[in-house]
């Protein structure tokens, strides 16, 4: 019996550390992905030679954005990775910079873009937007755990466009 019960002791204690680990694997993620989002909305419209420059976003949609940078400021957007476009296809995020659309993160529930202008208003005009809030759920990745909903993360930030 003292055998039996450690053995449903140790089980227990290793499925609480798998569980454990699966909540950091997908805050870690999670806050990865965000960051370079993030830091890649903040240099859109960068290389731009004034107001007339080239446009920081083109597309402004709930669950996809395509950001533009100058990187060779030569005042046309059309080098590699001077389009870069961020979308969820199913449950993958995905970033294209010209050379297909690569994964980001598996395991996303949903990532949630909502745009705004400079006087705080919701918008859909990519040239009128200046801010955004990026919203990033994500849930385990491990098929052994029955409600993998519960492991996620959902982080929440905003961006301030900087050449805009």
């Amino acid at each position: 019996m003292t055998c039996g019960a450690t053995l449903v002791l140790l089980e227990q204690g290793q499925q609480a550390w798998a569980v454990g680990a699966a909540r950091v694997d997908a805050q870690q993620s999670a806050r990865a992905a965000l960051t370079w989002l993030t830091a890649e909305l903040r240099a859109a419209g960068q290389g731009s030679s004034g107001p007339r420059g080239i446009p920081a976003l083109s597309a402004v949609e709930r669950s996809r954005v395509v950001l533009h940078v100058d990187r060779n400021r030569d005042g046309v957007v059309a080098g590699a990775g001077e389009t870069i476009t961020w979308r969820l296809a199913g449950d993958v995020l995905r970033r294209d910079a010209g050379g297909g659309a690569q994964p980001v993160i598996n395991a996303v529930r949903a990532l949630t873009l909502a745009y705004f202008a400079d006087d705080g208003r919701p918008t859909t005009d990519p040239l009128a937007v200046r801010r955004i809030t990026i919203t990033l759920a994500t849930r385990a990745d491990h098929a052994r755990f029955h409600n993998t909903r519960d492991l996620g993360a959902t982080l929440t930030t905003d961006v301030r466009l900087r050449n805009r």
